[in-house]
């Protein structure tokens, strides 16, 4: 017998092995296809409900708020602005704003690098009175996200932010605060 014409029975055998695992691996692959194609279609639900859990850019439920039984009522908003180190000069275009608790309230802030190499900075906000804030429902700001600014740049950031009508009556005057900290190198993402 002839062993080029007749291959050992040990090849033949892991033939069908091989092909078992071509078919799992095959079955892997299409499962996890399936699952990123799910998940995807899943995902607008879960950052949406994630948004609404945390109040994140609640722009639905600022027009229901906004057009709820409470009605509004004066209150008269301050806006301050700090650079912690520095390196940015930031303030507020409009200091002083009288509002009504309810309305979407639009204000910009004025940002200058004033150095000659990149600066990152993330601003943390304050409120006056401190609970206040709880009555402060943000709709967009640049304190949500990290900023980058090039040498010298100069930018307005918007604030989009209306009072929950439920603010208590014995506040008259909200003063929104916010300080930039320029973000340490190692910590920059």
């Amino acid at each position: 017998m002839n062993p080029a014409l007749h291959p050992p029975a040990t090849e033949t055998a892991q033939s069908p092995s091989r092909s078992g695992k071509n078919r799992r691996l095959v079955l892997i692959l299409l499962a996890i296809v399936v699952g990123s194609l799910l998940f995807v279609s899943v995902q607008p639900g879960l950052y949406r409900a994630f948004c609404e859990w945390t109040g994140l850019y609640d722009i639905d439920r600022a027009q229901e708020i906004s057009a709820s039984a409470i009605p509004g009522r004066p209150v008269t908003l301050q806006f301050d602005a700090n650079s912690h180190d520095g390196a940015l000069l930031f303030r507020p275009q409009t200091p002083i704003l009288p509002a009504k608790t309810g309305d979407i309230v639009h204000v910009v802030y004025r940002v200058e690098n004033t150095r000659d190499h990149t600066v990152i900075g993330q601003a943390v906000p304050s409120y006056g009175p401190q609970y206040a804030g709880n009555y402060v429902k943000k709709l967009d700001c640049f304190c949500f996200k990290q900023q980058t600014f090039a040498p010298r740049e100069v930018r307005e950031m918007p604030v989009v932010f209306f009072l929950d009508t439920r603010l208590p009556e014995e506040v008259n005057t909200v003063t929104l605060s916010y300080t930039f900290f320029e973000v340490p190198v190692e910590s920059r993402k």
